[in-house]
């Protein structure tokens, strides 16, 4: 037993002093009673909040092989970068907001603590990644290979088996140098460089489908429901209460000055572990109602709002099947998976319109302007999606006689593939996924999608 208790201690050790000394274990008594509403400025730790004890923990029982005949013979993963810094659009928000604080609220109680806060957040951060945002990566490298040692191997890497994959923007190349440096140094691996492929076509499709830009992204009626929503009552009383608690006209704080002081106290909390003032000027309720504003935002310009938002993923999809396809072949007919494993690193809005192509979050109900009450419960929520680091995976079995069968997961929680088996965790046999995205897989070309006016 003593022996048992020695060992664990010192593998932890082991991986403490690695990857920093408070990588292993941090204070969950900082925590905003908010955070779990912070959508896509949210923690990945909040999705996992086993994490907060051991960043390297892994809950092997819920990556188990479908039966003990199989053996995993290809990973994909398409992971979002790590936290980040506000961008300069944010920024420039978070300015303003801050210059009314400090000309126009007294300097009492609650708001002495807001208003004695320093801006430092500047334009040029724009959006880069943070030293957390470099521990997230590395972190989840070495959980993965802790839950699929023999696709994600100090051999395979060494041997060119493992691919990676970026999008250009600094946050995800410096996310991809991170997570290639947690294996590297997880294997102390000094002789090697490990390369990895720019790719926008793939990992930022959004930009490049015309389409999509002309219709949605350059479109403010496309996002119509998003705009009624903060013009009523719900986001109203949020800014209501916010004045209330600054002592300010009601007039003076707008739905975005709202969420402005909602994504301060997300980002103090993501890149700092702070507990900032700015919390203190909401509560549970008015979390959930900039909760949901956010999931309007996303589902109407990057989810099922409009069917060319998930139409601009057709590019990653037939690429990910393509090489699923490939690596099936190629264990069929008995020789190494030449592409054992892909690491991709994209954003939220790489992830979720593929998300949504799949089926995934689905719920019975388009997320509109009026139907906040009613949708308390919905399945389509960023908070537990696109948290920073958020990673879909694709696990190909080799199953023998079984056949093939493919599991997703989403930030290290199994998915049942939608409309082929209820139960959580279950991997349906390869070709029913094939059948089941047949219309996708026949279709789905990108390049007729995203034209603006299609040829008759």
């Amino acid at each position: 037993m003593w022996f048992t208790f020695s060992f664990t201690v010192c593998v932890a050790n082991f991986f403490c002093n690695i990857f920093g000394g408070n990588a292993c274990h941090t204070t969950g008594t900082n925590i905003p009673v908010i955070a779990k509403y912070f959508s896509t400025k949210g923690r990945y730790e909040e999705v996992n909040p086993y994490l907060i004890e051991d960043i390297l923990a892994v809950n092997k029982s819920l990556f188990q092989p479908p039966s003990p005949e199989c053996r995993g013979i290809h990973l994909t993963a398409i992971i979002r970068h790590g936290t980040r810094y506000p961008t300069s659009k944010n920024v420039k928000k978070m300015r303003q907001l801050h210059n009314l604080i400090v000309h126009e609220v007294s300097d009492q109680e609650v708001q002495r603590e807001i208003k004695q806060w320093k801006m430092w957040y500047t334009d040029e951060m724009d959006g880069r990644l943070v030293q957390k945002g470099v521990d997230d990566h590395r972190h989840l490298a070495v959980r993965l290979s802790k839950l699929f040692p023999s696709l994600i191997s100090e051999e395979k890497l060494r041997d060119g088996y493992i691919k990676f994959m970026t999008s250009s923007k600094h946050r995800c190349v410096n996310s991809t140098i991170a997570f290639k440096g947690g294996l590297t140094q997880l294997w102390n691996i000094k002789d090697q460089n490990v390369d990895h492929e720019v790719n926008d076509a793939l990992m930022r499709f959004f930009d490049h489908c015309t389409k999509f830009v002309e219709t949605v992204e350059k479109n403010p009626p496309a996002l119509a429901e998003l705009d009624k929503f903060k013009l009523g009552a719900e986001m109203t009383r949020v800014q209501e209460k916010i004045a209330d608690r600054l002592t300010v006209p009601y007039s003076h704080i707008t739905a975005d000055m709202a969420e402005a002081a909602f994504y301060l106290c997300a980002y103090e909390f993501a890149i700092k572990t702070e507990n900032s003032p700015w919390c203190q000027l909401f509560d549970e309720i008015d979390a959930q109602v900039l909760e949901y504003a956010n999931d309007l935002k996303q589902f109407w310009k990057r989810g099922y709002g409009h069917d060319i938002n998930s139409k601009t993923s057709c590019i990653l999809f037939h690429d990910v099947f393509s090489r699923l396809e490939r690596a099936a072949g190629e264990s069929r007919s008995g020789e190494n998976v030449t592409e054992a494993v892909t690491i991709q690193v994209g954003h939220a809005e790489t992830l979720l319109p593929l998300l949504t192509l799949l089926g995934f979050f689905k719920d019975s109900e388009a997320l509109t302007s009026t139907n906040y009450a009613t949708q308390s419960q919905r399945s389509f929520r960023t908070s537990q999606m696109l948290p920073y680091t958020a990673n879909l995976l694709l696990v190909l079995y080799d199953c023998g006689d079984q056949g093939l069968r493919l599991q997703p997961f989403l930030n290290e929680r199994p998915l049942a593939f939608p409309g082929l088996g209820a139960n959580e965790g279950y991997a349906p046999l390869y070709k029913d996924v094939r059948v089941h995205y047949e219309y996708l897989l026949d279709g789905c070309d990108f390049e007729t999608e995203c034209q603006l006016f299609p040829p008759h």
